[in-house]
């Protein structure tokens, strides 16, 4: 068989043919590269099979009521769907369908891609999460871009998938918008001025996540344990399934159905510092599936890495209460983020004080 005689490397990255290329060669087995040891594997997962993360129409983001839901489930759970909040249903479909095509060009296509080719850091597939730091690999491939501007994204991105995720990401401003003011005005800040956006959302990066069809779901993850390093996430889900986030318990997991048209926002670590603790990034991780592919498109609204992010003083003065996390250059929290393997929330420790 082929990855026998190539190492497993070469086929994934430099041949390009990613995880997807595995999944496709119908193995019986798993390469013992993608077990995970016991204690990350899905059988070990305490269902909580009862719960549901909070599920909030913000057709009306000025009603006190969706003021009051989000702040709250920001607090509990760190994450919650979204209902009825403008982003058209033709404009997620299209971002799926071209998610797809994009996962389906040929490999020697897709190699081009690969951060060992990619013409910018911008712009990168790899497979897994940082293969090079990670005993066991994870069982997805996933494009990263990095948007700086339109002009570089028309210039970088793919071509097949580029214009739907612009109109996307443009689509989806009014509710960044809208979520930030009421996450904030929920940490007593109520006018957000210049230098706040750019703290809270001066960088945005979408990933294409694709979950090929697994021989031995059992025995791997589709992603790791962790929580995100952004201010908030924005993500749009197919309809399979297989996305679990941690309980309030902080033992069991929850199942994050898939609601047509929602999108599902996760508090991340960011947001947690500024917030002092109040609003919770959540660990949360993908089981891989034995029948079908999946996909999802994380958009990650996040500081300027330029900013330095620690408890914001509006929230220390209302509270009276001490920081619970140092200062830190936000190009450093996710530097350190990036160095190692998916461990929870690991990265927080790093500015826990």
């Amino acid at each position: 068989m082929a990855h026998e005689t190539e190492d497993l490397n070469t086929f994934l990255i430099i041949s390009g043919h990613g995880v997807k290329g595995l999944s496709e060669m119908e193995l019986k087995d798993l390469p013992k590269e993608y077990v995970q040891p016991q204690s990350e594997r899905p059988s070990n997962m305490k269902i909580m099979e009862e719960a549901s993360i909070p599920i909030i129409d913000v057709s009306n983001w000025d009603d006190q009521a969706v003021l009051e839901s989000v702040c709250d489930a920001a607090q509990k759970w760190g994450f919650f769907q979204i209902i009825n909040h403008g982003v058209p249903l033709e404009v997620l479909e299209d971002v799926k369908r071209e998610t797809l095509a994009f996962f389906a060009l040929a490999p020697e296509v897709k190699r081009n891609y690969f951060k060992e080719n990619s013409p910018s850091n911008h712009v990168r597939l790899s497979t897994s999460f940082i293969p090079e730091v990670e005993n066991a690999l994870e069982w997805k491939d996933y494009l990263s871009l990095f948007y700086v501007s339109d002009d570089e994204a028309l210039a970088l991105w793919p071509t097949i998938c580029r214009d739907q995720l612009l109109d996307y990401m443009n689509k989806c401003q009014v509710v960044i918008k809208s979520l930030l003011q009421v996450l904030m005005k929920g940490l007593n800040v109520h006018e957000i001025n210049e230098e706040q956006w750019s703290l809270l959302s001066g960088s945005k990066r979408i990933n294409l996540n694709f979950y090929p069809k697994c021989p031995k779901p059992e025995l791997t993850v589709g992603v790791g344990r962790h929580s995100d390093v952004s201010t908030f996430t924005m993500l749009l889900q197919d309809d399979i399934g297989g996305l679990y986030v941690r309980a309030p318990d902080g033992e069991s997991w929850v199942h994050v159905p898939p609601i047509p048209g929602a999108l599902v926002i996760n508090i991340g670590d960011a947001l947690q510092i500024m917030s002092n603790g109040k609003y919770k990034s959540i660990e949360h991780r993908v089981i891989a599936n034995g029948s079908k592919d999946r996909i999802s498109i994380p958009l990650f609204v996040n500081p300027k890495p330029s900013k330095v992010i620690g408890p914001l003083k509006e929230v220390l003065v209302e509270s009276d209460e001490k920081p619970k996390y140092k200062e830190v250059l936000y190009s450093d929290y996710t530097l350190y983020f990036y160095k190692k393997a998916h461990d929870g929330k690991g990265t927080l420790d790093f500015v826990k004080i």
